[in-house]
């Protein structure tokens, strides 16, 4: 990766599990990070220990209002968008609206400021793949009126304009597919894999399995992530993708139980349920054009990741819920028109946290 100077630096859904990850990397890294988020499967506790650094501030604000920052940018990260079933299939049209509204907004925030953006995609793009591993050039198998498709097609139409901003207007644009990511900071109850499995031997209660636990993922580590996502922010320009990251390490869904339950030493035992609609029978990414574009490659071993992650909802899991308190826990930046928490205000900040 190239050294590069401070640069100013928007993460939509930066406060969700991995744009809080991206967030506490860019700061150290010295950047001027803002980190937009409407908190609805985003936490706030997740960069709350950023509020007293200098560089970041919060806009608490939707993707699919128009974003008026209020100062230069020099990048954008657009994460915004519930990624697990259970939450984008509680609200189908308003996640296709974050996929398709938020991609046009962000892109028209590049194009005004000149900036750099990186669109985070999916590997939900292939659907119930038919060609294994998947391919950058596998145009997928989705169905497009199924209860998935509200995020499967979104994020494909999101890849869309994607690329007609950078053919009609010239914008520098970069596309992640995103493979089954894992770590702390997930939420217990997205119904994801690992969370799943985690949280429920934790309690020693029953492991939901779907089919027979034989449909296979790939988990990648947050950190490991992070790594492919900046080197693709700060790779060259004719460098746009699509490029797959994610860990090419497949495994079944019933070894990760097993593997779960060996690590926590749980009494749990495995429950069968029927096989959700539409659901990937087989996911494993083809990871050569990370490695040749991007000298990227996974480094961190399932066993090692899912200790971490274990141990995250370990301390999750044995401390009692807070009570409920306002949402506006700290200073957020407000903005005339629909967006009422866009514009950048680090000196309000400053003035209440003080320097980092």
């Amino acid at each position: 990766m190239p050294v590069i100077g401070k640069l100013n630096i928007v993460v939509t859904g930066g406060a969700g599990f991995i744009g809080s990850h991206l967030c506490d990397r860019l700061v150290q890294k010295g950047h001027m990070v803002t980190c937009v988020d409407n908190l609805h499967t985003g936490r706030f506790d997740n960069v709350r220990p950023l509020l007293n650094h200098r560089n970041f501030s919060f806009a608490e604000a939707d993707v699919r209002e128009p974003l008026d920052i209020g100062g230069p940018v020099d990048r954008i990260y657009n994460l915004a968008c519930p990624a697990s079933p259970p939450h984008y299939q509680t609200d189908p049209i308003g996640t296709v609206k974050t996929c398709v509204l938020g991609a046009l907004h962000v892109l028209e925030l590049a194009r005004s400021t000149g900036a750099r953006v990186l669109q985070a995609s999916t590997s939900e793009v292939y659907g119930d793949p038919e060609i294994h591993p998947q391919p950058e050039s596998y145009r997928g198998s989705v169905n497009p009126i199924g209860p998935r498709a509200c995020y499967d097609e979104g994020k494909r139409c999101a890849e869309a304009l994607f690329f007609d901003y950078r053919r009609m207007h010239g914008v520098a644009v970069k596309v992640a597919r995103i493979f089954n990511t894992y770590g702390p900071r997930m939420l217990e109850n997205d119904g994801r894999v690992i969370s799943n499995f985690v949280v429920q031997a934790l309690r020693n209660k029953p492991i939901t399995l779907y089919g027979d636990g034989s449909q296979t993922r790939s988990f990648c580590y947050v950190e490991d992530l992070l790594n492919g996502l900046e080197l693709l922010m700060e790779s060259d320009d004719q460098v746009t993708g699509p490029i797959n990251l994610g860990n090419p390490r497949e495994v079944t869904v019933k070894e990760i139980a097993h593997m779960v339950l060996a690590q926590t030493g749980s009494r749990s035992r495995l429950a069968y349920h029927p096989l959700p609609q539409d659901d990937p029978r087989r996911r494993k990414p083809e990871i050569g054009a990370a490695a040749q574009a991007l000298g990227w490659q996974p480094s961190i071993p399932l066993e090692q990741g899912l200790r971490s992650t274990i141990d995250y909802f370990a301390l999750k899991v044995a401390t009692p819920a807070p009570a409920a308190a306002p949402r506006r826990e700290a200073p957020t930046a407000v903005a005339a028109g629909p967006n009422r928490a866009v514009r950048k205000r680090r000196a309000a900040l400053s003035a209440v946290s003080g320097p980092a």
